[in-house]
């Protein structure tokens, strides 16, 4: 059982913005809740200053990572960036395995998972990525581990390939049992499959 309320959103230059924005507006500000609604995503950077996604938008982050504690988050989310392709991140690569020795669930994608391998967290967990052949050259141990599907959770991990930003939301979604099975799936069918029956399923969730 999750108790705390927070999800972390780990910003930096060139993120990927499609990757992470389901999830954060779903988390932030469900359309079919009440203004007592708890979740809320607070971003997180290598410093406050402000960073520039890989689609212009600029964030200045909530707050800096050497300030993010386990303890003070439901969970840590790590998108995609050139950065984590040319031997950077392991800033974040670090919180992380703070993170996941201590329970707190991590989240990443794309090129974080890059990261994750680069630094030895996929060296024993299932996991997936934009393709094995992608992850190789990281040097990494855990080919056999290596899992051909949009979305992998392993306990406490979810990794996640590029293409896949509906299902890293749903994964992310079940892992913080924000909404109930019901109503998740009926959210998945909407978003990935245009179900228009899954609209009204949701509004009356």
């Amino acid at each position: 059982m999750i108790s705390n309320r927070t999800v972390h959103l780990a910003v930096y230059d060139a993120l990927a913005d499609w990757e992470t924005g389901y999830l954060a507006a779903f988390i932030n500000s469900p359309w079919w809740e009440g203004q007592d609604w708890p979740w809320r995503v607070r971003t997180v950077g290598p410093t406050t200053e402000p960073i520039t996604t890989l689609g212009g938008m600029r964030i200045v982050p909530d707050g800096a990572l050497d300030a993010l504690r386990p303890g003070d988050s439901a969970m840590l989310v790590l998108p995609g960036a050139h950065m984590w392709d040319v031997g950077g991140g392991g800033a974040f690569t670090t919180k992380a395995r703070e993170f996941l020795d201590v329970g707190v669930p991590v989240a990443a994608i794309c090129g974080a998972t890059f990261g994750l391998a680069r630094d030895g967290l996929l060296d024993d967990r299932p996991h997936t990525s934009s393709a094995l052949a992608y992850l190789e050259p990281s040097g990494y141990s855990g080919a056999a581990h290596f899992r051909d599907e949009p979305t992998v959770t392993d306990g406490d991990l979810i990794t996640a390939g590029p293409t896949n930003p509906i299902e890293f939301a749903r994964a992310v979604f079940e892992r913080l049992d924000l909404f109930g099975d019901k109503t998740t799936d009926a959210w998945y069918r909407l978003f990935a499959h245009s179900d228009a029956a899954a609209f009204f399923e949701l509004a009356a969730s």
